[in-house]
């Protein structure tokens, strides 16, 4: 994992229902991994988010949730943070 995604100083890794991820054979946890994993990236807080998910940041299977994330982004305007988040996770 890349430590510009780590936040030493954060306190420690925040509880995993913070991501209200559904069940993992739900058809939609890939989705919302991915979601997930970004977002905490976001907040400089990815281990808390690996660990809630069971992915590591740039996991293959992911990919197509970011370029989702990353085209939906893109055409909201979003913020350049996100866009350069998903871009990165996507290598």
């Amino acid at each position: 994992m890349s430590r510009a995604f780590v936040n030493e100083d954060s306190g420690g890794w925040a509880v995993p229902g913070r991501f209200g991820l559904p069940a993992r054979d739900d058809p939609s946890f890939d989705r919302e991994a991915a979601r997930a994993l970004i977002e905490a990236a976001r907040e400089g807080n990815t281990g808390s988010a690996e660990a809630a998910t069971g992915y590591l940041w740039g996991e293959p299977r992911l990919h197509r949730h970011v370029r989702r994330i990353l085209k939906d982004a893109e055409a909201a305007g979003e913020d350049e943070r996100l866009i350069r988040l998903t871009k990165r996770f996507l290598g």
